[in-house]
């Protein structure tokens, strides 16, 4: 279906070329010149036919179920046949056809291209982008179009005469055509009000469209208001120049790249430059004219008329088009020359919600520049968006995406990027953008670390709080399982004891020594738990003290050998208990490891403390390449992160090295 539907519309758009290529030949032949086949409409019903049906073929074969190409084709074909009607008609006067066979032709060139004015183009303007109307409140305009465009057919089929002077008119003929004149005022006020809904529709379609809607009305919009602009004088003003129908084909060309080719060209420059000028001409105009008759009397008795209100037009003009240049810009590009204004918008939001400002913080900064798209990106996620962009939902967008990325650093570390959407036909970020860009890239990054901060530390709260709870099972099962039952084996052996005493001695005597060893290891587990808790060490010994006796114990590896293993802590201070058991965990599981997985014969300790507490093990074992993260490093790490300190584990050139460092907070 689609393929045939494709078939047919580039065989309707062939025939409207070749129509149009037959005019212009024929028109050779005949030895016009180009102004007369311009009198006889033959070069702008010509160009028209090109234009509308070549874009409606295009459209029709892109998107075969819009209706806009095929109206489009059908627009062509008319003028395309009144083109090649033209010269065809005086041909056949030349010659001095049958008058039955001149009329038909007249009848073929006076009814073929009022349908694409009065119904085709105004009709498809109604129903762009997407081939429906806006809603169902629309349907009186269409169907109101539709039922009216026969009125202005009859005006321009049957009026009297024809294109060719002395040639036959054609089917019908209205004897009382000049008396109705009336009736053909309304309807030249009937084609105004279509083309006025037509646009009116655009309006409202671009108010409530996305980002890429807008992109594609923006450029029919800007062709409608020109072709609008020049038509108006040729319904209203007689001795209007034939040449201004050649704006019309802009309306084709613009729907037909908003359909298929919508990002060609920055349309958002386009529309910037031309409201610029059509506002500096209205200016110029009015300026013209006010001065002409201000100063008619005075200066064209002395100076010239021209050659002085020229001038000083000039003059008044020259200051006006930058105001104007930079309201119509700050219109499509919003305030990108106002860089101040847009690091305002991004403090206001962060300072109003600092906490998860930054959705808020990305639709300011897309809104105050007029960009498609806006997000912030953070460990290779997105942390927030605005706005349209395709692509796949929920991933990275790629340079393919039209995006461009701009770093967010913190500290000299980067903490993120910046994606911005490039406006439809831009291939980069213009020096305006970069330059309000890389202004609220600095707070921008501000808030991503914080916010990856404050992330962090909530990972670390829910860590602690697991931790703790898993500690608290832990001392529940041991409790529960260990102790418990021992406690109650002891309470159930003591009532034995007690109950035999009396009656066989030799009994309770043995159910007392069970209680004596059940009693013993109830204490052993309590001392167990207890050591878990804190090392008893660190309360009996002190940190160092501590130290020195697990290095004592660790004085052999596994193969036999010995280790030397010393201790260097000079000058510490009071330590809190927290950091202490950190300290002193962290240590011994260092030492543990060289003991059991390297082959050092010698091993330091080493623990420093100035503005911060640093604890350092390193032995002479032989590298063996990189460590493998594994349980016993997991948890020295986790001990440092839980006190706000840093650790570090790895080979070195003189063999292995643990390092951990803990701030100290002083009073």
């Amino acid at each position: 279906m689609t393929a045939g539907k494709r078939r047919l519309a580039a065989g309707l758009g062939a025939f409207a070329v070749l129509e149009v290529v037959a005019a212009v030949v024929l028109s050779a032949v005949l030895g016009w010149s180009f102004q007369e086949a311009l009198d006889s409409f033959v070069v702008t019903n010509g160009v028209m036919g090109l234009t509308f049906a070549a874009c409606g073929a295009v459209i029709a074969w892109h998107r075969p179920s819009n209706p806009i190409g095929w109206l489009f084709v059908a627009d062509g074909i008319g003028h395309a046949t009144t083109a090649f009607g033209a010269p065809l008609s005086q041909t056949l006067f030349d010659s001095q056809a049958p008058v039955a066979l001149q009329r038909v032709v007249a009848t073929v060139i006076n009814w073929s291209w009022p349908w694409s004015i009065g119904l085709f183009l105004p009709l498809a303007l109604l129903l762009f982008p997407d081939g429906r109307l806006l809603s169902p409140r629309w349907r009186p305009a269409a169907i109101g179009i539709v039922v009216t465009a026969p009125l202005f057919a009859v005006e321009m089929g049957a009026g009297p005469g024809g294109l060719i002077e002395g040639a036959p008119a054609g089917y019908p003929s209205i004897p009382s055509y000049d008396s109705l004149q009336p009736l053909w005022t309304a309807t030249e006020l009937r084609g105004l009000i279509a083309y006025g809904l037509a646009i009116a529709s655009l309006i409202i379609r671009y108010r409530r469209a996305s980002e890429t809607g807008r992109r594609q009305l923006l450029w029919l919009l800007l062709a409608a208001i020109i072709a609008l602009a020049f038509m108006t004088p040729w319904s209203l003003v007689a001795g209007t120049p034939i040449l201004v129908l050649l704006a019309i084909p802009l309306v084709p060309i613009a729907v037909a790249v908003a359909i298929v080719r919508h990002q060609l060209l920055d349309i958002r420059l386009v529309v910037s430059r031309a409201l610029t000028w059509a506002l500096l001409s209205i200016v110029a105009v009015g300026a013209y004219a006010v001065l002409v008759a201000v100063t008619d009397s005075f200066i064209s008795s002395r100076f010239g008329r021209s050659a002085a209100v020229t001038v000083i037009v000039a003059l008044l003009i020259a200051p006006v088009l930058p105001r104007l240049q930079r309201l119509v810009d700050r219109a499509m590009y919003g305030d990108r020359r106002d860089p101040a204004r847009v690091a305002s918008l991004v403090g206001e939001e962060l300072s109003a919600n600092p906490a998860g400002g930054m959705p808020g913080v990305v639709a300011a900064i897309r809104s105050a520049l007029r960009l498609p798209y806006v997000a912030v990106s953070a460990g290779g996620e997105i942390v927030a968006s605005d706005g349209v962009l395709a692509g796949t939902p929920g991933l990275l967008p790629s340079t393919r995406d039209a995006v461009v990325p701009v770093d967010l650093s913190y500290g000299g570390t980067g903490v993120g990027s910046l994606l911005v959407g490039l406006r439809s036909g831009e291939s980069g970020l213009s020096v305006a953008d970069r330059n309000v860009l890389a202004l609220v890239a600095v707070p921008l990054a501000v808030a991503v670390h914080a916010t990856r901060l404050s992330a962090e530390l909530q990972a670390s709260r829910e860590r602690l709080v697991a931790a703790r709870e898993e500690e608290r099972r832990r001392l529940r099962r041991d409790l529960h399982d260990g102790l418990g039952p021992t406690l109650t084996g002891v309470a159930f052996t003591a009532d034995a004891a007690a109950n035999l005493v009396s009656v066989d001695a030799a009994r309770a005597s043995e159910l007392l020594g069970a209680l004596r060893t059940d009693t013993r290891t109830a204490i052993a587990d309590v001392r167990r738990l207890v050591d878990d808790l804190r090392p008893p060490a660190l309360d009996e010994l002190g940190l160092v003290g501590a130290l020195q006796q697990r290095a004592d114990q660790l004085s052999w590896r596994a193969d036999g050998a010995s280790v030397s293993v010393k201790v260097s802590a000079d000058g510490l201070p009071a330590l809190p208990a927290a950091l202490e058991v950190a300290a002193y965990r962290i240590a011994t599981e260092a030492l543990t490891n060289v003991v059991r997985h390297s082959r050092a014969t010698v091993a330091v300790l080493a623990l420093r403390c100035g503005s911060d507490l640093e604890i350092e093990v390193t032995d002479d074992g032989p590298p063996n390449g990189a460590w493998k993260p594994g349980v016993g490093l997991q948890a020295m790490r986790e001990r440092a992160a839980e006190l706000g300190g840093q650790f570090e584990a790895g080979p070195s050139a003189s063999g292995g090295r643990v390092r951990a460092s803990f701030p100290l907070v002083t009073s």
